[in-house]
């Protein structure tokens, strides 16, 4: 990954350049109601940063390509300016492209489709997941997930998320669901509170249980739809069968209990003790595993 050599503020080239000459290679989307706020700090205090500029096609076309600074470039013209300040910078296109790649990232908010979008441009342009995740101080696995995301083309899903439906991350979630329809009912879920980031994995895996038992009755004809309504009734079912395996095993742990205090206590009759080396039994046995009971006289 090439890198531009940091220059000090006093060797950096800056001049102001006509606006109708500047090309934007990579443009991007913005909250319309923020920018104009935008607009108006630079009508009034002025533009109080430069935007940048590569100049190595302008004897060519006339034409310089902008790295970063297109709201500012925006915001000049919609205030009907003709020229704007930029630092000037020379470098082949291909690094142009991507320092502008690396600004959109710094600027788009973590957990949104257009931070997630900006991560797949840079893999398109050769990146290596190690380079993204440097580069977007995140962990790889993050980086794979969100790039993943879009590659598959998940619609529903990032609609979802540019919508504020649901985080990303549980749109990655989701998006590891092996089935389409399967992935609807879990937004569908999500959508009636049914279903969130930390249930998530329990209502899948309860779906796969499902899966796994028609498997084993033989069930080879077509699968009958899965709903909203039929997931509910499994949470509920697997919950009722849960609660009922916990209050069976209090239970046998309270016996279990009861049983060891009566033989503690019987132990310490100095009697039964006697009577018991007299038959060659004297030696209490241990038990296996570990009991909160005190087991010895």
């Amino acid at each position: 990954m090439k890198t531009t050599p940091i220059l000090l503020m006093k060797d950096r080239r800056r001049e102001m350049i006509p606006i109708d000459t500047i090309r934007v290679i990579n443009s991007r989307t913005r909250d319309e109601g923020q920018f104009a706020l935008n607009v108006q700090s630079i009508e009034a205090n002025g533009q109080l940063k430069d935007i940048r500029v590569n100049d190595k096609f302008v004897a060519k076309d006339g034409h310089y390509e902008l790295i970063c600074g297109e709201g500012r470039l925006i915001a000049q013209k919609r205030l009907g300016r003709t020229h704007i300040r930029a630092e000037v910078v020379t470098c082949t296109r291909k690094q142009a492209y991507l320092e502008s790649l690396v600004e959109n990232l710094a600027r788009s908010r973590p957990g949104t489709m257009e931070f997630a979008r900006e991560l797949k441009n840079l893999r398109d342009e050769g990146w290596t997941y190690e380079q993204i995740a440097q580069v977007a101080c995140r962990s790889l696995e993050y980086v794979r997930q969100y790039i993943r995301l879009v590659e598959n083309g998940e619609d529903r899903l990032i609609q979802g998320v540019e919508h504020d439906i649901f985080p990303i991350s549980f749109a990655i979630l989701v998006a590891q669901a092996d089935d389409t329809s399967i992935q609807n009912v879990l937004m569908d879920a999500f959508d009636q509170g049914i279903v969130n980031s930390q249930n998530f994995a329990r209502a899948r895996a309860i779906i796969a249980a499902r899966k796994d038992q028609r498997k084993r009755k033989g069930n080879r004809g077509p699968a009958p739809d899965y709903t909203v309504a039929t997931l509910t009734n499994d949470i509920v079912n697997a919950t009722q069968a849960k609660d009922s395996f916990v209050r069976e095993a209090q239970g046998k742990e309270g016996r279990l209990f009861m049983l060891l205090d009566g033989l503690t206590t019987l132990w310490k009759d100095e009697a039964l003790a006697e009577l018991l080396r007299a038959e060659g039994v004297g030696e209490r046995p241990e038990l296996a595993g570990t009991y909160n009971v005190a087991l010895s006289a």
